[in-house]
């Protein structure tokens, strides 16, 4: 997308308004959008307006934006660019700043735990194929933080699970996370091989900053410049974080990363509460959350989901991708994991009962698109996750 064409597509969308329909927690909103060619920017206005209003929950705030940047700038899935397979696809964020900015947010802030690596984000993002000077026209005071590191603050902060935690009680992070007003958790539509499902609560998984969540993260300190995934705490559990966070509760607990993901997942959302949930359903992958997992394919659901509870966004996701987003470990899409959605349901993050949940704009029924139906078979002892 060219800076024309951008803001061509900018000057044509239609001011947010407020509308009648209550602002609530149980309100997600569905959209049909065949591809990113789309006025973006009208499409999301009004499913922003049909949970409440954006101006509301942002204006004169500072708002931070978790993308879903998994696996490195080089992975590809027959050549195609990452955003139109497995990552947030760059005019989605460029829409999303607009609206932040034109709804009155007086700072947005970009923030990813970018795979294996110290460097700068948009330095990574570039990398990737982003035009990242474009977000300076769209959008005023817009930031860039590589969360893996302390970044531009003078110390990490300590998040909380309420209630004590499953695995960690408490969670180190960098400061972009508790330095804010708002925080959005924008997501891909996906499958995942250890957790079922990659939407807005798995992609907070990322936040765990690699100095020290990391394989090479310091023993006792952060190590701030991390080269690793999170694979040796995170996943197997093989080693502790740096001791300057807290060590997990139970070091008997099982080691298995399908039991541990879904925990710790579950646990972050608790810690850190999403405020607005977008889902990026126009183009993705099926089977997997990247192309390093065997049998993965392309797929083309035409859908956006948004809301501003995690756990009711994720669960309608869950329905529009064909599945039951209360199914049980043993269940597609859980067969081989804990369902994510339902352990942060349990830590009184949201609720995941369809029935309790108002849909707006395109019934769940109409976007269903069954990623079962385009999943490849492929042994699960093949698979393989990169967070």
């Amino acid at each position: 997308m060219t800076r024309r064409e951008l803001l061509a597509a900018l000057a044509a969308a239609p001011l947010l308004t407020r509308i009648g329909r209550a602002a609530s927690s149980t309100v997600v909103s569905i959209a049909q959008c065949p591809s990113y060619d789309e006025d973006l920017v009208a499409v999301m206005s009004t499913m922003f307006d049909q949970i409440g209003g954006l101006p509301r929950l942002v204006r004169n705030k500072t708002v931070t934006i978790k993308l879903n940047l998994t696996g490195g700038t080089d992975d590809r899935l027959n050549g195609k660019l990452p955003g139109i397979t497995h990552y947030t696809h760059p005019k989605t964020v460029f829409a999303m700043c607009h609206l932040l900015d034109r709804a009155g947010a007086t700072r947005i802030r970009l923030v990813e735990g970018a795979y294996a690596t110290s460097a700068p984000l948009d330095e990574f993002m570039l990398n990737a194929g982003w035009n990242v000077r474009a977000f300076h026209s769209v959008a005023k005071n817009v930031e860039f933080e590589n969360t893996n590191v302390v970044g531009t603050g003078k110390k990490y902060e300590r998040i909380t699970v309420p209630g004590g935690g499953i695995i960690f009680p408490a969670y180190n992070v960098n400061h972009s996370y508790v330095d804010t007003d708002v925080f959005v958790s924008m997501a891909k539509l996906k499958n995942h091989a250890t957790c079922g499902v990659t939407l807005t609560t798995k992609n907070l998984f990322g936040i765990t900053p690699i100095s020290i969540y990391g394989d090479d993260a310091g023993v006792d300190e952060p190590n701030e410049n991390p080269s690793s995934g999170r694979g040796a705490v995170g996943h197997a559990a093989t080693r502790q974080p740096a001791r300057c966070a807290p060590a997990e509760l139970d070091p008997q607990s099982p080691r298995e990363a399908t039991w541990r993901m879904p925990r710790v997942a579950a646990e972050l959302s608790a810690a850190r509460p999403i405020d607005i949930a977008f889902i990026d359903g126009i183009q993705s992958i099926a089977g997997g959350e990247g192309p390093w997992v065997d049998g993965v394919v392309p797929v083309q659901p035409g859908v956006l989901i948004l809301g501003t509870n995690s756990v009711s966004t994720d669960a309608v996701a869950t329905a529009v991708m064909g599945y039951d987003p209360r199914a049980p470990r043993g269940t597609a899409p859980f067969e081989h994991c804990d369902n994510t959605i339902l352990l942060a349901e349990s830590l009184g993050v949201g609720t995941a009962d369809l029935q309790n949940i108002d849909v707006a704009g395109v019934p769940i029924d109409k976007a269903k698109f069954p990623f079962a139906d385009y999943i490849k078979a492929a042994p699960a002892a093949e698979k393989q996750s990169q967070g």
